[in-house]
């Protein structure tokens, strides 16, 4: 019997494909982090408006990072078939935290849950028009990451306004956005 008529051969071979995606697995995590940084002082005479702006300008240079990185990727890879998503429905949550490093004051963090279903797949294979699992994953999860910011930042913004009031935005900022996935079933 050839290969391709043997069903035990067959069988070893797709045993074989699972045990090296389970060791893949192993050191596989499930989040996506980026982090940045902003030296520059705000000048003497700005406004809260323009320190808010740099607040805000440093979150959006971190949400570009994050969608951006490699890590958001290997999230979008759990998607395919021998993945540990294969059914295509996942939770998870974007964590968005502030660091006002020069300030006596407590990081401003905010956290928006998210989940995905099998049914925008099917949407997003219609735009991208193939039917790669982690194409189509990295998709969503860039889309589910700015949402995400997007309303985490909503809820952390009056802190962020506290802050500046205060002038803890006076010194240098750190900005750390986490992109969590995990099987939805």
């Amino acid at each position: 019997m050839s290969f391709r008529t043997n069903p035990d051969r067959i069988l070893d071979s797709i045993d074989r494909a699972r045990d090296r995606a389970a060791e893949a697995r192993e050191d596989f995590t499930r989040q996506a982090v980026a982090r940045e940084l902003d030296t520059s002082l705000p000048g003497s005479e700005d406004t809260m408006n323009e320190r808010a702006r740099r607040v805000f300008g440093l979150v959006e240079r971190t949400y570009m990072s994050t969608a951006q990185s490699s890590d958001l990727r290997q999230l979008a890879q759990r998607f395919q078939a021998i993945g540990d998503i294969a059914n295509k429905h996942a939770r998870g949550d974007v964590t968005l935290a502030i660091h006002f490093i020069d300030a006596d004051r407590p990081d401003a963090v905010a956290m928006s849950p998210f989940e995905i279903f099998p049914e925008q797949f099917l949407e997003e294979k219609k735009v991208t028009k193939t039917s790669r699992a982690d194409i189509n994953g990295l998709r969503l999860l860039r889309t589910k990451l700015r949402e995400g910011v997007q309303s985490a930042y909503k809820k952390i913004e009056p802190h962020v306004r506290d802050a500046i009031r205060d002038r803890a935005d006076l010194g240098h900022l750190a900005a750390q956005i986490t992109v969590d996935l995990r099987p939805g079933s």
